[in-house]
């Protein structure tokens, strides 16, 4: 009887010892596939997305797409390279009259960053956005020198050139500029005080990029716990001018938004959030004035009710670098530059000073 009892409990020991190291192969594989993003859909490669849009070939065989507006750049007196910000694309639509365009006679160069669009993917960093850049401008032939403009997450590539490049730039503009909350020029109170001032759950995605970035595929993709409030499509994180300005291009139609994720979620966004929230090569408070004898500017706007970036930082950051010209706009908010009358101020602030 004891001896069949034992034999029943090695019976069960070595039927349930397989079960068990199934079920944590099995885990471990979910667990795999659950961070493991999907291979991208590059565009023009076999059952990818088509090529539509103008693209030049970079040197390292990648290819970027761009798009073209204002007058012809053999015409143009002025030639500016716009930097699109987080889930954005090429076909970011500034609210640039015609009438402006040919009065300062000014040609405009939009692109795709690489994994946005129909730019391909790359392993993105701060410093690679800059010499992308760079080689946009060589292989359109817009001269040596140039302006950039940098919306929002934007920004940090038009930091990248300031460090990078400064000799290839006329100007530059930094609107409602993307903030890492981990720069160490950042006073740890500052950066907690305008860190708290986010809503938890973009808190919680930017922690995941600075410190963890193998589990971003997976945070930003799981259903258990709220992840990017701009994604989730949370009107919170926008000021009543905000509001204002998205019903107004509510009305217009919204060309190109089905394009900007479509060689994956990883390859766009999450490249993008853990460069940007990453540990960068260099810190703002390193850059130089890349204009010492007032032959160019450097302009930062910052909305005052922007709830996305929070003023402090940049107000901060240009009271300490003193040749950033700083604009704050008491009322506006993120979406600052889609306001007529401040694009308008945007582009003559930095073609005209």
């Amino acid at each position: 009887m004891f001896g069949s009892i034992i034999l029943n409990r090695i019976l069960r020991t070595d039927m349930f010892a397989p079960i068990a190291v199934a079920l944590g192969v099995g885990l471990l594989g979910l667990a795999y596939l659950a961070l493991k993003p999907l291979p991208p859909k590059i565009c023009g490669s076999p059952g990818g997305p088509p090529v539509t849009s103008p693209r030049i070939k970079l040197s390292d065989g990648r290819h970027l797409a761009y798009r073209e507006t204002g007058i012809s750049k053999e015409e143009a007196k002025y030639k500016i390279i716009v930097i699109h910000g987080f889930d954005s694309s090429k076909d970011l639509n500034l609210p640039v009259s015609q009438e402006l365009m040919e009065e300062l006679r000014i040609c405009m160069f939009f692109f795709d960053r690489a994994g946005y669009g129909e730019s391909d993917p790359y392993p993105r960093s701060v410093k690679s956005e800059a010499f992308d850049v760079q080689e946009l401008a060589d292989q359109l032939q817009i001269g040596s020198k140039f302006y950039v403009i940098g919306v929002s997450m934007g920004a940090y590539p038009l930091y990248a050139c300031l460090k990078y490049i400064p000799h290839r730039l006329s100007g530059a503009s930094l609107v409602v500029p993307f903030v890492n909350y981990w720069w160490p020029c950042l006073p740890a109170n500052l950066a907690k005080q305008a860190f708290n001032k986010l809503l938890m759950q973009d808190q919680w995605t930017f922690r995941v990029a600075h410190y963890t970035p193998w589990l971003l595929h997976w945070w930003m993709t799981q259903k258990w716990f709220p992840s990017l409030s701009i994604m989730a499509g949370k009107m919170d994180i926008f000021s009543l001018k905000d509001i204002e300005t998205i019903m107004k291009m509510s009305e217009a139609s919204n060309v190109g938004q089905e394009k900007i994720r479509q060689q994956g979620l990883h390859e766009s966004l999450c490249r993008d959030l853990m460069a940007g929230y990453g540990k960068w090569e260099f810190d703002p408070m390193d850059l130089k004035n890349p204009f010492p004898n007032n032959e160019g500017s450097v302009h930062l706007w910052q909305g005052y009710e922007d709830r996305i970036i929070p003023f402090e930082v940049n107000r901060f950051i240009t009271n300490k670098i003193r040749w950033i010209r700083y604009h704050e706009v008491p009322e506006s908010g993120h979406l600052l530059i889609f306001d007529d009358k401040l694009c308008d101020a945007v582009l003559r602030n930095l073609l005209l000073g």
